[in-house]
């Protein structure tokens, strides 16, 4: 996996472009913790991983929340005015909030999917030219986002760098291993077979680090509806193909999924609905899948097992 040396560089290139802004000047926060924000539940664990005892973590969304659609309430604008600094995803994920990260004058902010390379970006023809922001699905790619938020509490914060860079060592090796598992899991699964449908297009990214056709009834962002003929043409291509199970997402409407397998079982083919995957938000703050390792671990356990159909319990 990239370490951390290069991602450091990567990154501190990208908050010396962006988290600068208008000669916003830094902080002294040697005498207290950190103030951040993060918009995602994926920065906030990150956040919070790389930050330790020195960094007090408020996150935006929760479970369940759709960052596509997201629109910032009072507490958020206050939030992040107050805040020291605020991480975000960028690429166009957060679009609703857009307007008001922009224009926060207050507060240094990290766009951290911005520290990834564009050579290693989707720009899907159907995303209006916008780059694929949802880049933590490629763990090994996700590690830029993690050097992208060491590299900015580093130069925040420069007299707890050891402390920083220990952490994100750390936690750059629990990404190795989860890494790692993901390409074990997904060996299990018969070439063939390796193919994911959902809700809407969050897992390309998934896709091409594991092995997967991937297809989402919606597009890149939930704010595009799909359509009859976007229906109908899935489940056309699942009868004909012999999915075994397709999967809801936790921040997106069932319904879009069950009306995928409704018009597959009038196709004469009974695809089962083979469990919820975390899309662009974790689980329940506290649990397992409420961190980003769990979520991802949580994500290919269900797809792995369904698309084996080695699980009983799932919706049908």
């Amino acid at each position: 996996m990239k370490r951390s040396g290069s991602l450091a560089l990567v990154a501190l290139l990208v908050f010396s472009a962006c988290g600068r802004a208008d000669g916003l000047s830094r902080p002294d926060v040697s005498g207290r913790r950190v103030r951040a924000v993060a918009t995602t539940g994926m920065i906030g664990d990150a956040v919070a991983n790389i930050g330790g005892d020195r960094v007090e973590v408020e996150t935006l969304m929760g479970s369940g929340t759709d960052p596509h659609l997201y629109k910032a309430t009072e507490n958020d604008v206050v939030a992040i005015g107050e805040a020291d600094i605020v991480f975000f995803n960028g690429l166009h994920l957060e679009a609703a909030m857009g307007e008001v990260l922009e224009r926060t004058t207050t507060s240094i902010t990290i766009p951290v999917g911005n520290s990834i390379p564009e050579a290693d970006l989707e720009r899907p023809a159907a995303f209006e030219g916008q780059f694929d922001p949802h880049v933590w699905f490629d763990v090994e790619m996700w590690s830029y986002a993690v050097g992208a938020v060491e590299a900015a509490l580093v130069d925040l914060d420069p007299e707890h760098a050891s402390a920083y860079e220990a952490n994100a060592a750390q936690y750059l090796s629990d990404l190795d291993r989860l890494d790692s598992y993901i390409h074990a899991q997904a060996d299990r699964v018969p070439p063939e077979k390796r193919v994911l449908i959902t809700a809407h297009d969050a897992f390309n990214y998934f896709g091409r680090a594991y092995g997967f056709e991937v297809r989402g009834l919606q597009g890149i962002s939930t704010a595009t509806e799909a359509g009859t003929a976007d229906v109908s043409d899935l489940s056309a291509f699942i009868a004909e193909s012999h999915i075994p199970a397709i999967f809801i997402e936790s921040s997106v409407p069932v319904r879009t999924i069950e009306a995928v397998q409704a018009a597959v079982r009038a196709r004469g083919f009974d695809v089962a609905i083979g469990g919820e995957l975390f899309s662009d938000a974790m689980g329940d703050q506290g649990s397992f899948e409420g961190t980003y390792i769990g979520m991802v671990t949580h994500n290919v356990d269900v797809i792995v097992s369904a698309l084996l159909e080695e699980r009983s319990g799932g919706t049908e």
